[in-house]
């Protein structure tokens, strides 16, 4: 048997509890630090990374999936952790108010078990995935499982900014017990019984070490080139995160409001970028994942080579069509390079599913935090060696751009050009 719809919209909805984690510790948490306890902007900056950085843990959450084949308890187990360690993070910026060394060890105990909790649960979700889904619907498996990531956040967010006003710390608290209890809820809802109805997910036949195991997967060619195409493409995915706004402010004089605007007009074009791919994918036939991976790296090369060009100009009416450009082109390429991840997650030795996709998400997770100090860092440099910050950031998005022609050229190599299957192993290996 594999995923039916139903089946693979209920583990959509486990992504999406993920997300309305994910997003208070990212957003909320990060703004009550900076602005209402009037901190330093890269205490929580650090804090995020941490939580990315223990991420490189996945491949071990993978392995240890695989191993026993029940991903459904490591996929509620990392639910119940990431809750843990998002109330722990809130009742650290509480902490904060009264003793800023209790409050600093409890929020990185706090953050390391928010990077624990979502690599054992997010990988071992994916694996599931990966596993029993059929070849065909594994586009708009993708698509669905990261609309309902995105509607998550975007719920949340929202849901959260309302009802937390007028702040204060019990408040706070509530809310946030309130969120964390409903994803683990609304987890184990949609995750009971899917595991046991599947053929795919299964104990893996021998007692390899996971040392052993990680070295096996890193042997085969198509896994390790895809782990480096992973690390490219996302660093030069989240290269631009931290620096977009600024770049509207400075070069474009926007206001803040218009610079949030246009960072919700990215994500509505990364929304409707998944969107497009898994109704042209799966509903329509059209293309293989190979020529979407494509298509949205010289996408997004391109989109930033205009927003870069059009600093020149200062044409602040301009860059809202450049930047929703990017959005769809990004979106395109991350739901058809996840759709191919799930094809290349069952090739090879059987039973390494977890393990592939473990690999996969501690370099998603690496560059995430890589390239968003990356961008930043570089833009630092130029603005200090250039005339003009039109020019000093520039530079940066044509970098960007050049990282996303190469892991195109790399994902002609890596995927093959049937539906989304992985490019064959050297004879051999």
């Amino acid at each position: 048997m594999s995923l039916g719809w139903i089946s693979i919209f209920r583990l959509g909805l486990v992504q999406m509890a993920l997300g309305a984690i994910v997003v208070l510790t990212t957003s909320t948490l990060n703004r009550l630090m900076v602005v209402e306890l009037a901190l330093p902007a890269v205490l929580p900056g650090l804090l995020v990374a941490l939580h990315y950085g223990v991420q490189i843990t996945r491949p071990n959450w993978g392995f240890l999936s695989d191993a026993g084949g029940h991903r459904t308890r490591w996929i509620i187990g990392g639910m119940v952790a990431l809750a843990l360690g998002a109330l722990g993070a809130a009742a650290g910026v509480v902490l904060f108010e009264t003793s800023f060394t209790a409050a600093l060890v409890l929020s990185v105990l706090a953050y390391a078990l928010i990077g624990l909790g979502v690599g054992a649960s997010g990988t071992s979700l994916l694996a599931l995935l990966a596993t029993a889904t059929l070849p065909s619907r594994r586009p708009a498996a993708a698509t669905i499982t990261w609309l309902m990531m995105i509607a998550g956040i975007a719920l949340t967010a929202g849901t959260v900014g309302a009802f937390l006003d007028p702040y204060s710390p019990a408040l706070l608290l509530r809310i946030v017990a309130v969120v964390t209890g409903g994803a683990v809820l609304l987890t184990i809802l949609s995750v009971w019984g899917i595991e046991s109805r599947v053929q795919a997910v299964r104990a893996r036949p021998d007692a390899t070490r996971f040392l052993d195991c990680l070295h096996e997967v890193w042997a085969e060619p198509a896994a390790r080139n895809f782990t480096i195409f992973v690390f490219l493409s996302m660093t030069a995915y989240f290269m631009q995160e931290l620096i977009l706004e600024p770049y509207a402010g400075l070069v474009f004089a926007m206001t803040p409001g218009q610079s949030t605007t246009l960072s919700g007009a990215q994500n509505g074009g990364v929304f409707f970028g998944m969107l497009t791919v898994g109704i042209a994918a799966t509903g329509l036939r059209l293309g293989s994942l190979r020529g979407w991976v494509v298509a949205g790296c010289l996408g997004s090369a391109a989109s930033l080579g205009a927003i870069a060009l059009l600093g020149k100009t200062a044409l602040a009416s301009m860059l809202m069509p450049a930047v929703v450009a990017l959005g769809f082109f990004n979106g395109m390429f991350a739901v058809a390079a996840i759709g191919s991840m799930m094809a290349l997650a069952g090739q090879g030795r059987d039973a390494r599913e977890g393990m592939r996709m473990g690999l996969w998400g501690a370099a998603q997770a690496i560059a995430a935090g890589f390239g968003g100090l990356l961008g930043a860092a570089a833009v630092d440099v130029m603005r200090l060696a250039l005339a003009s910050d039109a020019a000093a950031f520039g530079t940066v998005f044509l970098a960007e751009a050049a990282l996303f022609v190469v892991a195109a050229l790399m994902a002609l190599r890596v995927i093959e050009l049937g539906r989304g299957r992985p490019a064959a192993m050297v004879p051999g290996e």
